[in-house]
């Protein structure tokens, strides 16, 4: 092996630049050439061998010790990042064969091969995974004399939903910066008698909200881990009013304690099972996601919590809506996020160089040991994509927060099933 290639896909997350430099250093102190390629696929997926050839400093860059070498705690993202899919369209293993549906495929490979890449680090999250899982599934296709450019990946996102592995790089720096900016809402709410909706990030499982909610002491946290019956309607649709309640349940209850004051957190996710009213215009990103920041659920929640509180009591409460997460994305690293990142990116040359892996993720276990997962025990081999790993209802993790939140005289807030939606 020669030439190693590193991808950086989805959104940005702390600590990315650990893992980019520890894989990077590792394969150049054993004299392997280590290309880092710009904003994820946006440029490989454009590959053409007339029209449109990469070009060193324009789409890529050759690192060298001392692009990586101090740079292991700094924010961003060295090579940039992107969210463009290859495999856009390929909905099951069928769709491998189909030369129109594996088009993008084709073009990074090509453009692998052109730039005589022997292996491909592809660093991401769960639609990432997904893409490695395809651009190695489709070389399985390929005749057995063409040329194999073999991929491992490493586990990306704020978010932790992440089978394969306990914790992701970036979480706790996310965790670590939203609850301070929790704290610092809980200090205004005490001053001002008021109360603070606030949305974080983690799009489908609520482990950033409750890690957020527990070190930044909010009152009540809620994520998707946390519909039940009483809060979805027939359709499977979250019922507004019925959360809406349960808010101002809270509110009454801290004002008969003489606590006039609060925060609340929730999970982006919630907003995904809203009645399609609300989502119709909301536009999605290349992996079919909605874009949960542009819905603003905090607001649309809060003038619903402010409206049943006035009907209530006949009192005005001040209730201010809050969106956090993209403040966090690019914070300065946790040292255990840097020490977790810094492993993975050694693992990628372990798993590469000393194991001989084709197609596995490369995740810790323990005291940061490294172990490798096969992609067919992340990915589904009927659809090809991957499972979102949520708070399991009732563990110890989910039981933590519901220790620490504002305890409720009326029957607990129990889980209940989770949504299939």
């Amino acid at each position: 092996m020669s030439r190693v290639g590193i991808v950086f896909s989805g959104g940005p997350a702390p600590a990315a630049n650990a893992v980019i430099s520890a894989a990077a250093v590792s394969f150049l102190e054993e004299g392997h050439e280590v290309i880092g390629f710009f904003h994820g696929y946006s440029h490989l997926v454009d590959y053409h061998p007339v029209s449109h050839r990469l070009l060193p400093s324009k789409h890529y860059r050759i690192l060298t010790d001392a692009d990586v070498r101090g740079t292991r705690n700094s924010r961003g993202i060295l090579i940039g990042t992107a969210r463009t899919n290859p495999g856009k369209g390929i909905r099951g293993p069928e769709d491998l064969l189909d030369d129109t549906r594996t088009a993008g495929l084709r073009a990074v490979y090509n453009a692998l091969v052109d730039l005589e890449i022997d292996a491909l680090i592809s660093i991401g999250g769960d639609d990432t995974l997904k893409t490695a899982n395809l651009l190695y599934r489709w070389q399985q296709t390929l005749p057995p004399e063409a040329r194999r450019v073999r991929v491992v990946h490493l586990p990306k996102t704020i978010d932790n939903d992440y089978a394969g592995i306990d914790f992701t790089f970036g979480f706790f720096t996310a965790v670590d910066f939203m609850a301070k900016e929790v704290q610092n809402l809980r200090a205004d709410a005490i001053a001002t008698s008021s109360y603070f909706l606030v949305e974080t990030m983690g799009r489908k499982a609520g482990w950033l909200s409750y890690g957020v909610a527990i070190a930044g002491e909010a009152d009540l946290v809620l994520g998707v881990e946390d519909l039940q019956d009483g809060l979805l309607d027939d359709n499977g649709d979250l019922e507004l009013e019925a959360l809406s309640d349960r808010i101002v349940s809270l509110i009454q209850q801290r004002e008969r304690q003489d606590k006039h004051y609060g925060t609340v957190v929730l999970a982006e996710g919630l907003a995904e099972h809203m009645p399609e009213k609300f989502l119709e215009s909301v536009s999605r990103d290349e992996h079919g996601h909605i874009s949960l920041g542009k819905v603003d659920f905090a607001r649309i929640l809060t003038e619903r919590v402010k409206a049943l509180y006035q009907e209530r009591t006949g009192q005005k409460k001040a209730i201010k809506p809050i969106q956090l997460g993209y403040e966090s994305r690019c914070a300065a690293p946790h040292a255990f996020d840097v020490m977790l990142g810094s492993q993975l990116g050694i693992g990628a040359y372990r798993a590469l160089v000393e194991e001989g892996l084709d197609g596995h993720m490369v995740s810790v276990t323990g005291q940061l040991d490294l172990v490798y997962v096969a992609f067919d025990n992340l990915v589904d081999p009927e659809n090809l994509v991957t499972e979102v790993r949520f708070i399991e209802p009732g563990s110890d993790f989910h039981r933590l927060a519901r220790f620490l939140e504002t305890r409720m005289e009326r029957k607990s807030w129990t889980p209940g099933r989770r949504p299939e939606k």
